[in-house]
């Protein structure tokens, strides 16, 4: 029987997470974390998309994204298959990265917009990684957190002041 296809629409915001194979480790070295990210700005600019929070862990990642102009699948699509390819390019190995297909939920309003940022910028500190969402490096919260550092052009909530954490 074939899967459901995802309805998709184009101004709602989803919040996303893939999972490594058998909750495999998807980064093992701090290169894997800036690959990802450099695979993400090169995802957006084949197929343009707003992330309002991130946040890579061990094993699996979260994205708070809106696609208006191709659907979250192919996004998702172009995204995992690259890194899947330079993961397995990286490790020496071969089939699947990735335990399925991801998981996404429409966020349906401001206030669903801040519970989902809130859970993603959390999550390092409730897997016990770092006791403050500040101190992990590998997510959005810095951007919200330092108003200094220049956020990704696909991170859309860190250029307008007035979305605050």
């Amino acid at each position: 029987m074939p899967r459901m296809r995802r309805i998709w629409y184009p101004d709602y915001f989803y919040h996303i997470v893939s999972r490594g194979n058998r909750r495999d480790p998807l980064f093992r070295h701090k290169t894997d974390f800036e690959v990802f990210l450099h695979i993400l700005h090169q995802t957006y600019e084949k197929a343009p998309f707003e992330l309002s929070s991130y946040c890579l862990m061990t094993n699996h990642y979260h994205l708070q994204m809106r696609a208006r102009e191709q659907s979250i699948s192919k996004v998702m699509a172009l995204l995992n298959k690259r890194y899947a390819n330079y993961y397995n390019t990286r490790y020496e190995l071969s089939g699947h990265v990735f335990e399925k297909r991801f998981f996404s939920s429409r966020v349906r309003d401001e206030e669903g917009m801040m519970e989902v940022r809130r859970y993603i910028h959390d999550n390092p500190v409730e897997a016990r990684l770092v006791k403050k969402p500040e101190h992990y490096p590998w997510s959005s919260f810095r951007f919200y957190h330092n108003p200094q550092l220049k956020p990704p052009i696909f991170l859309s909530a860190c250029h307008h002041p007035d979305i605050v954490e």
